[in-house]
């Protein structure tokens, strides 16, 4: 068996068209939708990252606003931009990039963005919203694995799904998601006893730890769908994933791929958000 690939690029180029027809839509209606993103300190990464989400915005007609600083920006200005955003009718979505320089505290920035400006799905309100199954903003990654799995017809309901890692940003909305859809959840991290015995298990395998290799093909159920998330550079530069990848998809009915898996759905699910949140805005405006 050789596990089908789940192209997340294909995927994401093809609810991007819808994404662009929408913004078309806003900005024929005067609420052109706007995306700030603010990046402080000079991370590599976190600046590939928020040039992507730069570049996509611009493909897809929705506003771009970047805001970068040095990494001695001090977190009272930062909040203090944060309540300027908030406070500006053209910006529908606010993201912050992580991680945040160590005298920074990620928490009370993420607490200062307006809950409907939120993108991330972040604050206390929004993951709240999201545990008691009324999500108004869904959280970019976990969401865009929904997508993928209703790409391929998935039947979630009464499927296992193991998630490993346990993260606020992955992990436990993810579990959330897939409840929500009907399905039995198994929430694991690296330190699990007997990892494998519980991967095992899994019709649904997302592993989201951000640790190399950890998943092996004998620790996957035959035909089981994998969802790569977690990824790292080493000190050379090269991209490794949780899953190993080669191996994987002889064992696996279906599989991401890392690069051109979960990461695009991450981008076209922030973009989504920015989307909707501007749609909100014009039902708003127009029942006034």
């Amino acid at each position: 068996m050789t596990a089908q690939i789940i192209n997340g690029n294909d995927l994401a180029r093809e609810i991007r068209k819808d994404i662009a027809e929408r913004a078309a839509k806003l900005t024929a209606a005067g609420e052109t939708p706007g995306l700030a993103v603010i990046l402080v300190g000079d991370s590599p990464a976190s600046m590939v990252y928020v040039l992507n989400k730069e570049r996509a915005c611009k493909a897809n007609g929705i506003r771009s606003i970047l805001e970068k600083y040095d990494a001695s920006f001090t977190e009272e200005q930062l909040l203090e931009r944060i309540r300027v955003l908030n406070a500006d009718p053209t910006v529908h979505g606010i993201l912050v990039q992580l991680p945040l320089p160590d005298h920074i505290d990620p928490r009370k920035v993420i607490e200062a963005i307006d809950p409907a400006k939120d993108m991330d799905c972040f604050s206390v309100f929004n993951t709240g919203m999201l545990m008691t199954g009324q999500p108004r903003i869904k959280p970019c990654t976990p969401h865009g694995v929904m997508k993928m799995l209703e790409s391929i017809n998935y039947p979630i309901r009464g499927a296992h799904a193991v998630i490993v890692g346990a993260s606020n940003i992955v992990g436990k909305p993810m579990s959330m998601l897939l409840l929500q859809a009907g399905a039995t959840i198994t929430i694991c991290n690296s330190k699990t006893r007997d990892l494998g015995h519980h991967t095992r298990l899994a019709d649904i395998l997302i592993a989201a730890t951000g640790q190399r290799n950890i998943i092996k093909a004998d620790m996957v159920k035959p035909g089981a769908v994998v969802i790569d998330v977690g990824v790292e550079r080493d000190e050379n530069g090269k991209l490794w994933s949780d899953v190993d990848f080669p191996n994987v998809k002889e064992v696996a009915g279906y599989i991401t791929p890392v690069p051109g898996g979960v990461g695009p759905m991450t981008i076209t699910m922030l973009l989504e958000n920015a989307i909707e949140a501007a749609e909100k805005k014009l039902q708003s405006r127009q029942k006034q």
